[in-house]
């Protein structure tokens, strides 16, 4: 009997939601701030995942997200499909609830259009009844509507075009004893019963509760079916119930793991006494979650795989596992399919790279990992710098330093609104420098370089610990900056060569 291991995608892919169409699992998650935002994942058996597309190429509005917006943007969306095309819903907080459509999940996706504009709503999953009717549920966040830990229906058209009748709170945690912070609901429907799947209790300390009723204006019963028991899988909660094509049901969720964001997990899911049961069973219809389990079809993969992270930058463009801590413009990088990436340094006032928009990541593995890049600084500009980051709220970063007697090697740090501290620094003879990122099981990093004509590696010191970032995991990024006043005439460019990444001592 082969078994999978949860979870079975130990990064951050926060907020899961995936949908069934045919043979083939469609998955997508919140991005935030992240640009392009709303990843689109593929499967064929719920383990072995594709980061195929990304269905926002920017975050609307444009010019709001063209500065670094951290925990903005997209929070938890849905995803369904419905006669013939795929939609997806995504609340931004600030904003209102938007929605996206497309024939193919690959894309090309439609530009995002507001259904709902205001702030607080948050978490919308749509329903197309079988009367041709159509509802929406969301959520309320307290930090932007003063109001939270209730679910609102509202009737929409089927198209998702507009509002088509009143709100109705259809679920209010504050009458349920012990609950706080219900949101997250995906709705959905069976053997007559309409059913809502919603977490409650913390992103980090909840459980996963399920709602039910005859009408989707309630009155809703409840179960929890859902928790963390005795294992060390927090906060289990938030995400999907697909079916596979023999018939069995599975429930994906997230676990917080702190820097390394919301990892997913991959549940059984059975039905007893008309409620259903999820994960290994307890009592009272409750359920824990399983380290391991037989899989759901036969793999496709290794039983346990993460989307690529290396990039040897032979195609143009930029592949979808990269993204931006701000909406891009097309003059801040070159990826023309040569085998190398070119960074054009953005001023920055405070070098800080957190107010950067122009730092081109990807998610921090849950496993160990190490990550290696060749980077080239060109350009004159006094304090220019180029390189690569491990960041979140604080960050550290090793790279390469224009001086005014040439290019340095340098290891610098930054806490929440402090300035860089320089922790070593080296002069080099070259422009140009292999660098390196190890991160272990608990996010330390050792950060080591080589001269272009080196075998070994000098590892400096000290070493770090990666911080998450707000609303998600810590992030490796690549980045090049100047000074405020470097001449335009004199542009200066980080020339990376291909990013290799190895995570638990394999290729990835």
């Amino acid at each position: 009997m082969t078994l999978y291991t949860n979870p079975v995608l130990d990064a951050d892919w926060p907020d899961p939601d995936a949908i069934r169409v045919g043979d083939d699992f469609w998955m997508i998650a919140s991005s935030f701030n992240r640009s392009p935002g709303l990843p689109v994942l593929h499967s064929r058996d719920l383990v072995t995942w594709e980061h195929v597309a990304n269905a926002l190429p920017a975050v609307a509005p444009l010019a709001h997200y063209a500065l670094p917006r951290h925990g903005s943007g997209v929070w938890a969306p849905s995803l369904r499909h419905h006669a013939g095309t795929f939609f997806i819903v995504y609340p931004d907080p600030d904003h209102g609830l938007f929605v996206l459509t497309a024939t193919d999940p690959r894309g090309p996706w439609s530009e995002p259009r507001c259904l709902l504009p205001g702030r607080g709503l948050i978490d919308p999953c749509p329903l197309w009844d079988e009367d041709g009717r159509a509802y929406l549920v969301h959520g309320w966040a307290g930090s932007r509507a003063g109001i939270k830990n209730r679910l609102t229906v509202v009737e929409v058209d089927p198209g998702l075009r507009h509002v088509a009748g009143h709100p109705r709170t259809v679920v209010d945690g504050d009458e349920l004893p012990g609950f706080r912070t219900l949101e997250g609901p995906k709705l959905y429907k069976r053997d007559g019963w309409y059913w809502i799947f919603a977490p409650a209790g913390g992103v980090a300390t909840g459980w996963q509760t399920v709602f039910r009723s005859r009408s989707v204006w309630g009155p809703y019963e409840h179960r929890v079916v859902l928790e963390q028991h005795d294992t060390p899988v927090n906060g289990p909660h938030q995400g999907a119930w697909v079916d596979a094509p023999d018939g069995s049901e599975w429930f994906l969720h997230f676990q917080d793991r702190g820097i390394f964001g919301r990892v997913v997990h991959l549940q059984p899911l059975r039905w007893e006494g008309g409620w259903p049961q999820v994960g290994d069973a307890l009592d009272g219809g409750r359920g824990r979650p399983v380290t391991d389990h037989p899989l759901p079809l036969p793999a496709l993969g290794d039983g346990q795989q993460e989307p690529s992270r290396s990039d040897d930058f032979a195609s143009p463009g930029l592949a979808p596992r990269w993204h931006w801590q701000a909406n891009p413009e097309a003059s801040w990088y070159d990826a023309p399919g040569d085998g190398t990436l070119r960074l054009r340094a953005q001023a920055t006032a405070r070098a800080d790279l957190r107010e950067l928009g122009a730092v081109l990541g990807q998610q921090v593995p849950g496993r160990p990992s190490t990550w290696t890049t060749r980077v080239t600084l060109h350009g004159t500009a006094q304090g220019s710098r180029t390189g690569i980051v491990l960041l979140g709220r604080e960050y550290a970063w090793v790279g390469l330093v224009r001086t005014p007697t040439g290019v340095d090697l340098s290891l610098r740090r930054s806490g929440p609104g402090t300035a860089e501290v320089t922790l070593e620094q080296v002069p080099t003879d070259c422009d140009g420098a292999e660098l390196r990122v190890a991160v272990d099981a608990h996010g330390t990093a050792t950060f080591a370089w080589r001269p272009d004509d080196a075998e070994a590696w000098t590892d400096l010191r000290p070493t770090w610990t990666a911080v998450e970032g707000a609303w998600i995991g810590a992030e490796v990024g690549l980045f090049a900056s100047t000074p405020l006043g470097t001449p335009l005439d004199e542009p200066v460019v980080g020339v990376f060569g291909p990013v290799r990444v190895t995570v638990a001592g394999k290729d990835a």
